[in-house]
């Protein structure tokens, strides 16, 4: 994609921004020689002081901004995951809730509404959350709650103290955000694709892999039977392993529930999948090219659920289920949240309806979003896992 793309124009102001943020990436290329790991790219492009994705008060999210999660389709959402957050607090005779990446607060606040009305309210709402505006945005959002609710709820800078949590730990489309390493397999060796200054601005530029990098991509090759073509492309997410890993020690008892869109590791590295899974999100258009505008996109990378997984494993913390975000939903209650619903007027029930279909739809968000548990100390089964566990796939 290029500025002269048939894609809405920025605004003057966000292409300044835009600007400094390039300048900034080419400093930094040149101090390595001319050239920039995607991984730090990614990282600059989205969490920049002040000129990252994140962090620059951008509109992200909504009808009005890059994209669309759960959350901001329907209150449907939320109600089904404090049905699961209040099976798992009823296990453990109370405890928190630590939402990781809160957006809009949009999903905090329907969540405990719903756990009110469930009678299981968490000791605390605790949102860690690295965006400076969208904190504003949590902060304006838990406004609308009575004041019984909107105490509960608290920001944090960093994670609990080590072995401190009991509760559960909430991540809707976190993982995806994390800055990731980009690789090409070349047919002979491994190359690290990474940014450099070109004639026309930032392109892409790569040189061999160093050790850490070539050594997994040759196990993930391996694990394919060595069916990669020429040319084929994907992602690694080296910052996920010491991720969950911290997760785990902080983690007393309960559950780290994750939902993103991904694959398991089988069909992440498949070699059909030979360009990968790298994507970029700007008014509401999925664009292949990352390294147009850096700031005003977003960027991500779908999850390997396998190796979250296994990180969960090393970390000592047991798999607890692993499923499609359509039958998580139905397995969590998603029946008993319409049925309470039933006596809304019909041009209710018709946006109810539609709001279901994109959130449960093999074609929408039902399958290509999937749904993990790891957890510590809870040994019932979950629910939102009881209608189709699909960790044999992993």
């Amino acid at each position: 994609m290029s500025v002269d793309s048939p894609l809405p124009e920025p605004d003057p102001e966000a292409l300044r921004v835009s600007q400094r943020l390039v300048r900034q990436i080419q400093e930094e290329s040149n101090a390595g020689g001319g050239w920039l790991s995607f991984r730090r790219y990614m990282e600059l492009a989205l969490y920049a002081p002040g000129l990252g994705y994140y962090a620059a008060g951008s509109h992200k999210l909504g009808r009005g901004g890059d994209f669309v999660t759960a959350p901001e389709v329907s209150p449907v959402f939320g109600q089904c995951l404090a049905r699961q957050c209040a099976q798992v607090l009823r296990a453990l005779d109370g405890g928190s809730i630590l939402e990781f990446g809160a957006g809009s607060g949009r999903l905090a606040v329907d969540m405990l509404r719903a756990l009110d009305d469930l009678g299981t309210l968490p000791e605390a709402y605790a949102i860690l959350e690295p965006s400076p505006d969208l904190r504003q945005r949590q902060e304006a959002a838990v406004t609308e709650l009575p004041p019984d609710l909107r105490r509960r709820v608290c920001w944090r800078d960093t994670l609990p103290d080590p072995g401190s949590f009991r509760g559960v730990m909430l991540g809707n489309e976190v993982l995806d955000a994390m800055p990731v390493e980009v690789f090409r397999w070349d047919g002979a060796q491994v190359q690290e694709r990474g940014v450099c200054m070109g004639e026309r601005g930032l392109a892409w530029a790569e040189r061999p892999a160093g050790e850490a990098l070539a050594e997994r991509v040759a196990a993930l090759r391996a694990e394919q039977g060595d069916t990669w073509p020429p040319d084929y492309i994907s992602e690694w997410n080296p910052g996920l392993g010491p991720w969950v890993r911290a997760l785990g020690e902080v983690l007393e008892r309960g559950v780290v529930l994750l939902l993103d869109y991904g694959y398991p590791r089988a069909e992440y590295y498949s070699a059909q999948r030979r360009r990968g899974t790298l994507i970029a999100h700007y008014r509401h258009r999925a664009l292949e090219d990352p390294l147009a505008w850096p700031g005003l996109m977003d960027i991500t990378a779908n999850v390997d659920f396998t190796a979250v997984a296994e990180a969960g494993r090393a970390a000592g913390l047991a798999l607890l289920g692993y499923t499609t975000q359509a039958w998580f939903l139905v397995g969590a209650g998603l029946e008993a949240v319409l049925a309470a619903r039933a006596s809304e007027d019909p041009g209710a029930q018709a946006a109810l309806a539609a709001q279901v279909r994109m959130l449960t739809l093999p074609s929408e968000m039902g399958e290509r979003f999937q749904v993990m548990a790891l957890g510590r100390g809870v040994s019932q089964p979950l629910d939102g896992f009881t209608g189709r566990d699909l960790s044999r796939r992993l």
